[in-house]
């Protein structure tokens, strides 16, 4: 193994190009790479550090470094197959107090190992069986200072896996007036690593995509819109990069979709959520501080992403945008009401989901039902349900342009 001396320990090799098995056998060269969970692993080593093992059919290229706020090991692959791979079997280390795997961004796979202390990666490297074509990834971590792990956490800066920059918002007359349809970015909450609030087989993430698959159809069919998606798949996406895809697509509105877990006070039935610097009422202020840890878990860097932006963000929110997101929300209640009957005892809250923060789209977070209620489940999994649910907020997306278009007249 050699050590990695550039900023962040970053190990970016092109092993997949390098090495190909001798005679011929290419296993799985060319296709995605598999992790064998018989050769993969997570262990204390002596002197307080960690080694993680990770066996796979093929070489891919990679890259490993740490954050902070909590610690955190990082480790990005071309995208692997993780089937068979049982987090509870691979974490045996009392080093790492867990760790989560999973899609990332497209083309990508991400690791996450939480660090139950400070440590820096000490040695990285990827090896490659010449014979078979198989690799084997070992990173080992040693016991640092706080301030030693400070001043080498963050996440590195490459263009090969930066994405590309956020162009400027065109100008475009507004489609609520009738000219042209009405273009509605649908935010499928969770993805990928961050599977979102889970229950009796069920996870946040697919929950939301189902729904955002069968509202999208639902608008489509109805003829009007043009319905966008900041993920079409089991993919993960930051919750900054949902909002720039808002302003790149020049979407008109965005509706984020969840299906969370909220204990303290049994929540039950779909609520809207309004942008707001301050949360309506403690369960809500809960709700969004979880939504917006779900970038942390996930291993995104929030490096300089402080209160001080998140404040300057609400303050250019422009004046007209804020009662045309309410609106949305009250009209939404409206025709989910009618459509599928009783809603939350409370159905339009306000907190501050950094989902929400764009200038200049109204834009509202719909819980569709709570994972905490039985009742909610129930809804959930049914399909004429949801069927119901989409048909009741097209109803509301159609009352809605008509009177934001009168109202700009």
């Amino acid at each position: 193994m050699s050590r990695a001396p550039i900023l962040a320990f970053v190990a970016f090799a092109l092993v997949c190009a390098a090495f190909v098995p001798r005679g011929g056998a290419q296993q799985g060269l060319g296709g995605l790479a598999r992790v064998d969970p018989a050769g993969s692993l997570v262990t204390d080593t002596r002197g307080g550090g960690l080694r993680l093992d990770l066996a796979l059919s093929q070489g891919v290229p990679y890259r490993a470094y740490t954050l902070a706020a909590p610690p955190r090991l990082v480790l990005d692959f071309r995208e692997v197959d993780w089937t068979g791979v049982d987090r509870t079997v691979m974490l045996n280390a009392d080093g790492a107090r867990d760790l989560r795997f999973g899609g990332f961004r497209p083309g990508w796979s991400r690791m996450v190992v939480d660090l139950a202390a400070p440590m820096v990666i000490d040695t990285v490297a990827m090896r490659v069986d010449v014979e078979t074509g198989k690799a084997r990834l070992r990173a080992e971590m040693r016991s640092a200072t706080s301030e030693e792990f400070a001043a080498r956490a963050g996440a590195p800066r490459d263009p090969r896996w930066d994405m590309p920059p956020v162009r400027a918002r065109a100008a475009r007359a507004p489609e609520g007036s009738g000219a042209g349809p009405l273009r509605v970015m649908l935010d499928p909450g969770h993805g990928g690593i961050d599977p979102g609030a889970e229950r009796d087989g069920l996870s946040e993430k697919n929950l939301t995509l189902t729904f955002a698959r069968e509202l999208k159809e639902e608008l489509v069919r109805a003829g009007g819109y043009e319905v966008l998606m900041t993920r079409s798949d089991d993919r993960f996406v930051a919750l900054e990069r949902r909002v720039a895809l808002a302003h790149e697509m020049q979407a008109d509105l965005f509706i984020s979709l969840h299906a969370d877990t909220l204990v303290q006070g049994q929540a039950h039935g779909a609520a809207v959520y309004l942008l707001s610097a301050s949360a309506s009422d403690a369960a809500s202020a809960r709700l969004a501080e979880r939504h917006d840890r779900d970038d942390i878990l996930a291993g995104v860097d929030l490096t300089g992403q402080d209160d001080q932006v998140a404040g300057i963000l609400l303050d250019l929110a422009r004046r007209e945008t804020r009662p045309r997101a309410r609106r949305l929300a009250q009209a939404m209640v409206d025709g989910m009401g009618e459509s599928v009957g009783a809603l939350n005892a409370h159905p339009i809250r306000r907190a501050a989901f950094s989902v929400l923060k764009a200038a200049d789209i109204p834009s509202v977070l719909l819980e569709m039902g709570f994972l905490t209620s039985d009742r909610d489940i129930e809804n959930l999994r049914d399909a004429a349900w949801r069927a119901d649910l989409a048909s009741g907020i097209r109803a509301a997306l159609d009352a809605w342009r008509i009177e934001d278009a009168a109202l700009r007249q």
